[in-house]
């Protein structure tokens, strides 16, 4: 039986560790190696303020990617949100997306409801019914000075 100088077992030692260390980085960077599982669709909103890239996407309540970059189409002047979703998921083009706030401070997030209407959406292609989120602050500003105030049966409405 041969014996092994230090060196060698120390270097099977590094060579296992650098493994470990690619293995845990590609798995916990969520880095695709061997080709892309999403598809990427489009969503045009008036606001996404609060929305940042890398927020999920969700559909039926259930985790189905994640936004890849904001931008602004300065042909409509809306805010333009590149989606990543995870392959195999049906998204039709009578689908609906809109920016939701996980609690009532968390964060933002893309909810679609996936629509029905037989005709699925293409790669590339564009979510065209959308609804920003409830600016808060906003509705705070308007109740404080004013511009809501209830009606006669206790329900608030806005004088706009």
């Amino acid at each position: 039986m041969k014996k092994y100088s230090m060196e060698t077992i120390v270097g099977i030692f590094v060579v296992i560790g650098l493994l470990c260390v690619g293995y845990m980085s590609v798995k916990l960077g969520k880095i695709s190696l061997f080709g892309d599982d999403t598809v990427v669709l489009y969503a045009r909103f008036i606001s996404v303020s609060g929305l940042k890239v890398g927020s999920p996407v969700e559909i039926l309540g259930i985790p189905a990617g994640k936004v890849e970059k904001l931008e602004i189409d300065s042909e409509k002047q809306m805010a333009l949100v590149r989606l990543q979703i995870k392959k195999g998921i049906e998204v039709y083009d009578d689908a609906a997306a809109s920016v939701k706030t996980a609690g009532l401070i968390g964060d933002k997030f893309i909810k679609i409801d996936p629509g029905g209407s037989g005709n699925l959406l293409k790669p590339e292609g564009i979510i065209t019914e959308t609804s920003s989120a409830l600016d808060l602050e906003d509705l705070i500003g308007r109740y404080a000075f004013g511009e809501i105030k209830k009606d006669s049966q206790g329900k608030k409405e806005d004088q706009k």
